[in-house]
Formats: structure tokens, sequence, C-alpha cells
């Protein structure tokens, strides 16, 4: 049983932590650290619920909002955004309190529609509209693309909460809550896998949604995002963070992805490295195979590097399948200011550099040489030029 939790005076967590979770989105998306569905009750004058949670947990959700209030004092619904992890509740609720007004975007109550195929009592708002509590309001702030259409946040005057959804989220399980209570190297590595694989193709819509809301000068004591901590340390610690991850962040390091059929381009990538470290031993670089490591994982280090290689023997005049799976997941985050090249091992046609380039270039790279191939199994002058390609490839930084 989840046990409701605090939060001020006024705001209850009613939410669920999934410690159990392991990939989410399907299979897109890895979350060894589990994951939480945050929603929240809130009680003025008049009482709000703010989000529901993943649709597995629809009947214990509502048992144990039943625990907190009677359902029928409920008197908003408030659906920041319609993906099934944050109103999959609703049908279960719905059956209980069916009248109960739900507010969202235009485009939340056609998504909604479409998941459930209800006609609820649904209030459309807009940027600026609003919703009276009593002793404190809700301000509505649409955030289309954040990372759905109909995105919107939801600030709570009084009390300076903003309620952003999956907005400075992460998929981390955690019982105690806040930003302040948990170790601070994992929530760091999970936000930034959030952003990394998730936010990152709507970063420039990122930057102009943060700067609007910033430009508002709301205080903002607490924000209570749907998945992992509620940021109330220094909440605006996250938006800043935000900010920076949006405008084509890079730090000094190079990530090299590739596949191996029989280790001849793992013994090239291997080389490359060596030189890469001669050339600048301050750089930092990741070697990842496409086959074996966390697709999730890949994503996040090749958005941290300022350039990639991709590696790859050639198979029936193409490359290996992991490298097309990770390309095409690549080609999706819409990447900036980031530089790559090619290289891979080849018995008799050789293609995979070429087309591995050719592909790079679609997913927003700038080429900065025609890459590396090697003949079978590199012989000890194979492994040199390897390594003067990779000294190469440090120089065209």
């Amino acid at each position: 049983m989840q046990v409701a939790k605090k939060i001020t005076e006024k705001v209850t967590w009613v939410g669920k932590v999934d410690w159990e979770l392991k990939k989410f989105h399907g299979d897109e998306f890895s979350t060894r650290r589990g994951s939480s569905y945050n929603s929240y009750l809130v009680r003025d004058e008049k009482i709000a619920l703010i989000d529901t949670v993943w649709l597995p947990y629809d009947k214990e959700f509502v048992t144990n909002l039943k625990k907190e209030i009677d359902l029928k004092e409920i008197d908003y619904i408030i659906i920041n955004h319609a993906e099934i992890d944050h109103s999959g509740a609703l049908p279960e609720l719905m059956r209980e309190i069916p009248d109960t007004p739900i507010y969202c975007t235009n485009n939340g109550k056609k998504i909604i529609q479409g998941h459930f195929h209800e006609d609820w009592n649904f209030v459309t708002v807009r940027t600026g509209d609003t919703l009276d509590l009593g002793e404190s309001q809700f301000v509505f702030v649409e955030a289309p693309m954040l990372h759905w259409p109909d995105s919107m946040f939801t600030y709570m005057t009084g009390e300076n909460i903003l309620f952003s959804n999956d907005a400075f989220g992460q998929h981390y399980a955690t019982e105690t809550l806040y930003n302040d209570k948990v170790d601070e190297c994992e929530l760091n590595a999970e936000a930034l896998k959030y952003y990394a694989n998730i936010l990152t193709p709507f970063s420039n819509l990122v930057t102009r949604k943060i700067k609007e809301v910033l430009a508002l000068e709301l205080p903002v004591n607490l924000i209570c995002t749907s998945h992992g901590v509620i940021w109330k340390e220094d909440p605006l610690q996250i938006v800043h963070q935000y900010l920076e991850w949006a405008d084509a962040y890079q730090e000094n390091q190079i990530t090299i992805v590739y596949d191996t059929m029989w280790e001849s381009t793992r013994l090239m990538a291997e080389a490359i490295v060596a030189g890469m470290q001669k050339e600048d031993p301050k750089v930092i670089v990741k070697l990842m195979n496409a086959a074996k490591t966390d697709k999730n994982d890949i994503v996040t280090e090749i958005f941290k590097s300022k350039a990639i290689l991709a590696g790859s023997s050639t198979i029936n005049n193409r490359y290996l399948s992991s490298m097309g799976a990770l390309l095409e997941m690549v080609k999706g985050m819409k990447f900036k200011n980031k530089k790559a090249a090619a290289f891979g091992s080849y018995g008799w046609s050789g293609e995979s550099v070429k087309l591995l380039s050719e592909d790079l270039v679609e997913a927003g790279f700038e080429l900065v040489t025609e890459g590396h191939r090697a003949l079978w199994v590199p012989d000890e002058e194979g492994l040199k030029a390897c390594q003067e390609f990779g000294r190469q490839f440090v120089r065209s930084l």
C-alpha cells in the first residue's frame, strides 16, 4: 500500500513509487532505478487532484485516494499531460465521480478522448487562465512538446509550487520525495539521462518556454514533477540546468560507438582510443559496443560529447543491425553542433564506412573525415594507422 505524504499544509503527495520498473515507453527507455508516478491532492476551500498514475496501478490508486479523502469532495481534476502514465487511473476514478470537471489543454482533451473514448466534463484552458481554489489560485501555462503537444504546467499561488509534469523529472524511485534527501550523483545522472533521451529533440522549445516562465518572475518554493523527486532545495537549479542542456550541450568528450563481427572493428576502436589519448590526454573518451550497451546510456554519452565515431564491420553490403537501430534512434534526437566520422573492418566489399557516414550526416552531425577502413584483421601497421586516425580526428576538433 502506498502511503500519502504531506508536502505542505495544503498539498499532499498521493502517487505511486514503482521500484520494479525496468523499461518504459515499451522498450525505448531503460529505468534501472525504477520510477514514480506523482499525483498531488490540493486542499483549499476547493479541492483539486493534479494528475493520476499509470494504468496498471489504477485500482490501487483510487483505493488509496479514498483513504485520504471522500472522492465526492474533489471539485476539480487537473491533467497536465495525457500520456497513460499520468492519466491511466482516470477511468477508474471517473467511475466514482463521473461529473467532476477535468481541466486540461485542448490537445489534452483530444488525447484523453483518443485514449479512453469517454466524453467526460472537460474544461480546456490556455496560458494565463486561472482557477480559484479559495486562498490560492491555479495559473495554467501551456508547454507544448515538453514533451507532448498537450503538456502544460500548473502554478499554485500562495504555496508557490510549480506542478511541471514531465519537465524537470527523472525515472528515479525514491520514498523520500525531495532532491536534498537522495544521492545527488544518482539524481543528476538520471535527470541528465531523462533530458538527453526524451527532451533533446525539443530543446528549442524548452529554451523558449523556460525563458517565458522565468520572465514572469514567479516565486518558486517547490517544483513538483510527475516522475522522480520534488525539487525543494534550490528548486530552480534544475530549470537553469535545462537551459544549459538545451543549448547544444557538450563536454570535452568523444564517444566511440561500434559493433563487430570477429573483433576486428573492436581492435580498430581500441587503437583509435589510444591515438586520441596520445593526442589529447585531457579529452574524455568513452568506448561503447552498440550490441552490448544500453542504448539510452549510449544516447546520453552522445548527448554529452562534442564528437562521436561510429564503427561497424560490413555485412551484406551494409553495416551491423545494432548500429542501424542506434542511428535510427539518434536521428530522432536532432543533436546539434557535434562532429563525427566512421570506421570499420571489411573482407571484400566494405560499404559500412560510407553508409555510416551518410547516416551520420542525416542525423545532423558534421563529418570531419571520410572515415577509416581496415581489410580483414588489422596487423601492427593497420593498428598504427588506426591510432593515427584517432590522432587526426582529435586534431580536427
